[in-house]
């Protein structure tokens, strides 16, 4: 069967579609830069890959030109929407009310709404591309898989917040973590190439959203993502961990409305608000020219994450490996070095000829000496939720 999988990001449109249970995939492609007037959606099959930069205004539009580049008549992998049998959905938040993948209703869409508040830039467009879909490939059945789902492993003495009980219990406030499909498919590929069931892993997941989950034996015992997908480390545009008093500064002292510092701290702080830009590669352009904001902006992201680090393998007590992937993750040989410098204490040692190199395969990039693995993991959350909602189909 062909199932197509779609992951809106907050700024970005992954798609694949996969022969299923082959694991082939057939055609693949990303819309990224979305609301900028230089987005580009590129578009690879088996034969040729195809690039395009353009305005692309909103996540719609770009959903749109990723059907239609799939069904296009010279281009096209597919003749008729029929031959997709079912569209996977990557969605961000799905609260206490979904721990498994399932199949997309009136009412689970519903139950997605209503988590947008706490998951404003990813489930509005996760949403819209269950809409969208249900539009132009009306008789495939659609599914949704939660990236919440993989961190309910982690234990109530992490995942609750030190606020009267009543919150935890009644109304389910309480950390979530997000990034879950991502941090699923490292956590088995890395067993894998460990080839061990027993480790200690801090997965880095670095992309316009960031987050970190500390694996033991394969399952998620902390993350810095929280309630909502805008604490722990420095994102794209969004804040990540502040003191939450600066909150009611800015409300009491600052005549700031809650609904504008909401917007500042999610949509207008993190590289954005220390650089003016929010795509990675423009700051490290712009640090390599001299800009002081650019390198100190990179200088505390990355700071962020040695500290978690720290953190983690303290609660693990010990570490086998860090492993980096997604964009920023698999792709920024500056981010991994400035993470990795100054760490031979932890046994975290560089190899930075190794780090240099770019590849798409699973790779070590630490000194034969160093005791913990550094590893470069390319995600795939798209193969991922196309094996949950074929496994969900054949039950």
């Amino acid at each position: 069967m062909k199932v197509l999988i779609l992951n809106s990001g907050s700024s970005s449109i992954k798609f694949q579609l996969i022969a299923m249970p082959e694991e082939k995939v057939i055609c693949s492609g990303l819309v990224e830069r979305i609301g900028l007037n230089d987005a580009v959606i590129t578009y690879k099959t088996d034969v040729d890959e195809y690039s395009e930069t353009l305005a692309i205004e909103n996540h719609q539009i770009g959903l749109k030109m990723v059907a239609s580049y799939i069904m296009d008549p010279e281009k096209g992998v597919v003749k008729e929407a029929s031959e997709i049998e079912a569209v996977g959905h990557r969605v961000v938040h799905g609260g206490d009310a979904f721990s498994d993948t399932t199949l997309v209703t009136g009412e689970v869409k519903e139950k997605i709404k209503e988590f947008m508040n706490l998951a404003p830039l990813h489930n509005p467009h996760n949403l819209k591309g269950i809409d969208i879909a249900e539009q132009i490939f009306p008789e495939a059945k659609q599914i949704a898989v939660f990236d919440t789902a993989f961190l309910q492993t982690i234990p109530v003495k992490a995942r609750k917040y030190a606020i009267p009980n009543k919150f935890y219990s009644e109304h389910g406030i309480k950390m979530y973590g997000f990034h879950g499909t991502s941090h699923k498919y490292v956590s088995e590929k890395t067993t894998e190439y460990l080839n061990t069931s027993s480790s200690k892993v801090i997965s880095i997941h670095l992309g316009n959203g960031c987050s970190m989950t500390a694996l033991k034996d394969g399952k998620s015992i902390d993350h810095t993502l929280g309630f909502a997908p805008s604490n722990g480390l420095i994102m794209g545009s969004r804040s990540g961990d502040i003191d939450h008093s600066l909150i009611f500064y800015l409300v009491n002292d600052l005549g700031y409305d809650l609904e504008t510092v909401n917007k500042l701290l999610i949509n207008e702080s993190g590289m954005l608000g220390l650089t003016g830009y929010s795509d990675l590669r423009d700051i490290e352009a712009e640090a390599e020219k001299g800009n002081s904001d650019c390198k100190l902006a990179l200088d505390m992201n990355t700071y962020r994450i040695k500290k978690y680090i720290g953190a983690y393998t303290a609660a693990l007590n010990g570490l086998d490996a860090i492993v980096f992937t997604a964009g920023i993750g698999e792709n920024s040989s500056y981010i991994r070095g400035q993470v990795c410098k100054d760490m031979d204490f932890f046994g975290i040692e560089l190899n930075e000829a190794e780090n240099e190199i770019r590849s798409k395969e699973i790779r070590e990039i630490n000194t034969p000496e160093s005791r913990v693995k550094i590893l470069v993991i390319p995600t795939n959350e798209e193969l991922e939720i196309a094996k949950q909602s074929y496994e969900l189909l054949h039950a």
